[in-house]
C-alpha cells in the first residue's frame, strides 16, 4: 500500500460550500476505482488549501490515477 497526499490552493472566490460540492461530485469517480482503498478530503478555510489523502493498493495505481505529476 501507499499513501498519497495531494494539496492545492483554492481561489479566493470559492466558498466552503463550493469546495464541498466539488468534493461530493467527485465521490462516484473515486469509488469506481478498484485500486483506491480509501480517500479523505482536506479543506482549510483559513489557508484556502484543499486536497486529498489517498490510500492506494500500490504506487502504480496512484500514478495511473493522477498521471506523471505524481512521480
Amino acid at each position: 500500500m501507499i499513501t498519497e497526499i495531494v494539496s492545492w490552493r483554492l481561489s479566493d472566490q470559492m466558498s466552503r460550500e463550493d469546495a464541498i460540492g466539488k468534493f461530493r461530485a467527485s465521490v462516484p469517480t473515486w469509488r469506481a476505482n478498484p485500486k483506491l482503498i480509501h480517500k479523505a478530503f482536506l479543506f482549510d478555510e483559513a489557508t484556502r488549501c484543499a486536497g486529498g489523502v489517498y490510500l492506494w493498493k500500490n504506487i502504480e495505481a496512484a500514478k495511473q490515477a493522477h498521471g506523471p505529476a505524481t512521480e
